[in-house]
């Protein structure tokens, strides 16, 4: 996809379009912490996770370990979302109670360097979809633009081919690949407090091996951490994905102000109660990057301000069903990689 040229901004009202539009939402005290509805939430995540590891320790050796593997997958995914939250500081605004809180959550809990992430992420966030700053559209394995596929060259240019067919396959790997690259991270010298992350991944991935070979003999005990590690890679996959893949590819010639830059590249997920609460609020992925900060709960009440605004400016607004928004997702990785099928052909 392309941006187009009719979401342009008219150049006297560039950098004033965003202004206007957060006062709209601060006068509606949708920027306000909600710390009743992060209480409940925390609480409910935090029984989710410990329950489940309960449950496992319950069911012993057996092979209705495989179902508890799944269910702890969507525990791992939970608390992958909290501490997404407090990256942006939905939760607190102290940032050293949300840093001892992130590292706490996802280095310990799940094994992801909290750091790392963040800075990943923050790139992310300010560059979405955008070919040479966005590390989430890098093609480290896959290929997100007609360019990127050009200039591929071994695995991912073989794997461009097919991409769109092995997709969801490759999710199986991303929470694995999200550890890994955790690990690494650790070499960095701008990784801060590397020593403590460090030791909180590496207690984590003691204890999360020391359970699984306490309670299941190594057989059972490999298969229970393929399912489980698979399942979280899918469901993270599933959360991240059908918000901006799909949407168009920025390059350097697209001059674009922070609102559009945000709008354009972002997608939004229908789907009600159930889906806010499995993609953790980010189903209203145009609203959470237009306002980082904002707490999840609040999202839902700035959507139609956001739609309506940009309604008034001419500035697309894209949203669909869960389903459809992977089906944007495949096609877009299919009509990618259709020059590497061609060159083949």
């Amino acid at each position: 996809m392309t941006v187009t040229e009719t979401s342009r901004a008219p150049s006297g009202r560039r950098g004033s379009d965003y202004a206007r539009l957060s006062r709209l939402i601060a006068q509606a005290g949708l920027l306000d912490r909600r710390p009743g509805y992060y209480a409940v939430r925390i609480g409910l995540v935090a029984a989710l996770f410990a329950g489940t590891w309960a449950l496992f320790a319950a069911v012993g050796d057996s092979w209705w370990q495989i179902p508890v593997a799944v269910l702890l997958a969507v525990a791992f995914g939970q608390v992958t979302l909290l501490a997404h939250d407090l990256a942006h500081g939905q939760i607190s605004r102290s940032r050293r109670t949300s840093r001892i809180a992130g590292l706490l959550v996802g280095n310990l809990a799940v094994g992801l360097s909290y750091g790392w992430w963040m800075d990943k992420h923050t790139r992310h966030h300010a560059n979405p979809n955008h070919e040479d700053h966005d590390p989430d559209v890098s093609p480290d394995i896959l290929v997100w633009s007609r360019r990127q596929a050009e200039a591929s060259r071994g695995l991912p240019r073989f794997i461009g081919r097919y991409q769109a067919w092995l997709f969801f396959p490759l999710l199986t790997l991303e929470g694995v690949n999200l550890k890994v690259s955790s690990f690494r991270a650790l070499r960095r010298p701008t990784l801060k407090n590397r020593g403590l992350e460090g030791a909180l991944l590496g207690g984590h991935t003691l204890a999360y091996l020391g359970a699984l070979l306490l309670v299941l003999p190594l057989p059972k005990a490999l298969l229970f951490l393929a399912v489980h590690q698979a399942c979280y890679g899918i469901y993270l996959g599933c959360t991240f994905a059908p918000n901006h893949k799909g949407m168009p590819v920025l390059t350097a010639e697209d001059e674009l102000d922070f609102l559009r830059r945000q709008v354009l590249t972002s997608r939004n997920v229908r789907g009600g109660h159930l889906v806010t609460i499995a993609l953790g609020g980010l189903n209203y992925q145009i609203e959470h990057h237009l306002f980082p900060s904002m707490p999840t709960a609040n999202l839902h009440k700035a959507r139609p301000i956001v739609r309506d605004y940009c309604a008034s400016l001419g500035i697309d607004y894209v949203e669909c069903g869960l389903l459809e928004s992977w089906g944007q997702a495949l096609r877009h990785l299919h009509d990618v990689g259709r020059p590497l099928r061609a060159a083949r052909a």
